[in-house]
Order: C-alpha cells, then structure tokens, then sequence
C-alpha cells in the first residue's frame, strides 16, 4: 500500500489544524462590606477576597482579610446560588482564622456554572451579626 504525497499533505494539516483544549484559569473578586447585607447594616468593617478557578481540576482556590469587625469572626462562608440582593444557603465554608485567611475547595460542575455567572457571595459572620456582618458578591 503507497501512501502518496498528497495523502500526507494532507494528514499534516489535519495535525496542524487540531490544537489541544487549553485549561482556563479565571480571577474573581469580591469587595465586602455591611451596605452589601441583605438587609444592609452600617457596620464600618470592610474586606476584600480574591479567588482563582481552575476550569481543568474544578479548583477554587481562595484569599482574604477583612478589617474593623464589632468582634471575632465566628463563621464566613460563599453562599449561592443567589444575584447580589438576595439571600442564599452556604455552598463552601471558609475557615477565618483571623483578619487573613485563604482555602481552597473543588467545585461541582453545577457549583462552578454558578461561581462563573456571578451568583456566589462572600459573608462573614459576628456575634453581633449574626446572619452577616459584611458580604460581597463574587464576580470576574
């Protein structure tokens, strides 16, 4: 059997057409605050987290501070699905071990459309705020 040369022309540029699926990494943002709390409040605390998803390994990694609570953090969490306005369950606990904390989980397919489209939060909990003393949408 002869294999001609435009039969290998040919099957070198079905190799040079097919390029491999490149794994995204994607950035998102979240800027807390008590006037993001549904229902708002004028706490003067404030906080910041930035988080990475991998889209290859469905990795959500994760770094934060926050500044100027009414007492220790006793719990913070992503909540979601929910558009900023709205109130939601906790999909990822967050361990806030102090003003600083970061972790990372792997997310559900469902949990990662979700993540994309904006429609997790960021809330950390005090004593004296209980349901949220500062939240900020997550968002590209």
């Amino acid at each position: 059997m002869k294999i001609t040369i435009l039969a290998l022309t040919a099957l070198a540029g079905v190799f040079a057409l097919a390029s491999p699926s490149m794994a995204a990494t994607i950035t998102l943002k979240a800027s807390l605050s008590g006037k993001a709390e549904v229902p708002p409040n004028t706490v003067p605390a404030t906080g910041a987290v930035t988080a990475t998803y991998d889209d290859a390994t469905k990795k959500l990694t994760w770094k934060g501070s926050y500044k100027d609570l009414s007492g220790p953090a006793t719990a913070a969490h992503f909540h979601g699905p929910a558009s900023e306005g709205k109130n939601a369950g906790v999909a990822i606990p967050i361990m806030p071990n102090g003003p600083e904390f970061e972790g990372a989980a792997t997310l559900t397919d469902a949990q990662a459309q979700e993540v994309l489209a904006g429609d997790w939060y960021v809330n950390i909990h005090t004593a004296a705020n209980k349901a949220g003393e500062i939240r900020g949408q997550l968002t590209k």
